[in-house]
């Protein structure tokens, strides 16, 4: 992880809601990844949502501000509970932080939580609404390549069955998210597939791929075709779409060998002299793939099509996954996404969207 190189003056600070209690872990590990965060960032803002007690070891941190919280989405809560019963939890508090208040101005730029995803995704979309013209928020996050960079998919869990349509929709957030955070104008967009020919996949599928063949050629996005699995790691697009069920299983799998890759390495190069002696040659090699493998440096997913910037950490994150959720958010806020996104879903469909929500103020 790299300071942030935002010159002084710039742009105005981006003020991030975290919420400290949710996750496997809560503010033990979430606490250690704000401090380090800061101190890397000069001209970001935190407010520390949760338990006033449990977040007392932050009095008199730079830039950061307790905003307070009484109850906490368990990881096991059922959505009802999240979205019914706990109305003070601090997942709640933490994403109402960037609805739009009087005026159109939110008290935060975005908003992370390694809480319930299904309770995140549930309680963002009832506090805060979806963009005009996207029927349902769609989770994405990236992958590494091996180009070198790293493929966007969506999506990834949020969707079990989705639509033609959905997809579509799915094509034209992930091509904003990429062209606000990655600078990239025209992202090429890929549907993920049993193959590359058009005869092959389901019905929903053969019709999304219709679907965006047309966005393309009416010059909405970039749309490669159909993609494989395996396109994703070669980095053969940009963008990769989804239903939420096979996006979650690729998901999960990815984290799975990049997992079984470090248990590889520790197991193997310490079983007698010969496995010493490899590991002098080729232990730097594989440390180096793993690096860039890690999971942990692409945490944080993002909650696309919400009139608030939402980003999910991995519920079991360390402080160095959660502090890299917190990069991603804040790489988000930084660049406008919202704004991005909107703007480009009235250009696709002409749809009229409420003005985005103005910056945060600063913290004195």
């Amino acid at each position: 992880m790299q300071p942030d190189a935002t010159p002084p003056g710039d742009a105005m600070p981006v003020r991030i809601a975290v919420d400290c209690m949710g996750g496997d872990h809560g503010p033990s590990v979430i606490l250690p990844a704000c401090r380090s965060f800061v101190d890397r960032h000069p001209r970001a803002q935190l407010l520390l949502v949760g338990d006033p007690a449990a977040l007392a070891a932050t009095s008199g941190w730079p830039r950061c501000a307790v905003v307070p919280a009484s109850e906490v989405v368990r990881m096991d809560d059922p959505v009802e509970v999240a979205l019914r019963r706990k109305r003070d939890s601090s997942m709640r508090v933490a994403i109402t932080q960037v609805k739009s208040g009087e005026g159109g101005v939110a008290t935060a730029d975005a908003c992370v939580s390694a809480g319930n995803t299904g309770a995140l995704m549930a309680v963002a979309r009832h506090v805060l609404k979806t963009v005009d013209g996207i029927d349902r928020p769609a989770i994405a996050t990236v992958m590494p390549n091996r180009q070198g960079r790293y493929t966007t998919v969506l999506d990834l869990g949020a969707n079990v069955d989705c639509s033609a349509e959905h997809l579509l929709q799915f094509a034209l957030l992930g091509s904003a998210l990429v062209s606000a955070v990655d600078g990239t104008p025209e992202p090429t967009v890929g549907l993920l597939n049993i193959g590359e020919e058009a005869i092959k996949g389901s019905e929903t599928i053969k019709r999304a791929a219709e679907l965006l063949r047309d966005a393309a050629t009416a010059g909405r996005i970039r749309f490669h075709g159909n993609v494989e699995g395996n396109d994703i790691f070669k980095g053969t697009t940009d963008i990769v779409v989804c239903d939420g069920f096979v996006g979650n299983v690729l998901l999960k799998t990815s984290e799975g060998l990049a997992s079984m890759l470090g248990e590889f390495i520790r197991q193997e190069f310490g079983r007698g002299l010969y496995g010493r002696l490899a590991a002098v040659v080729a232990l730097p090699v594989l440390r180096r793939f793993k690096a860039r493998v890690d999971h942990r440096r692409y945490n944080g997913a993002a909650l696309l099509g919400l009139r608030g910037l939402v980003f999910k950490s991995h519920g079991s994150a360390d402080a160095f996954a959660f502090e890299s959720a917190l990069d991603r958010a804040h790489d988000a806020a930084r660049n406008q996404l919202l704004q991005r996104v909107q703007a480009r879903i009235v250009q696709s469909v002409g749809a009229p969207v409420s003005p985005a929500a103005a910056p945060a103020a600063a913290i004195a």
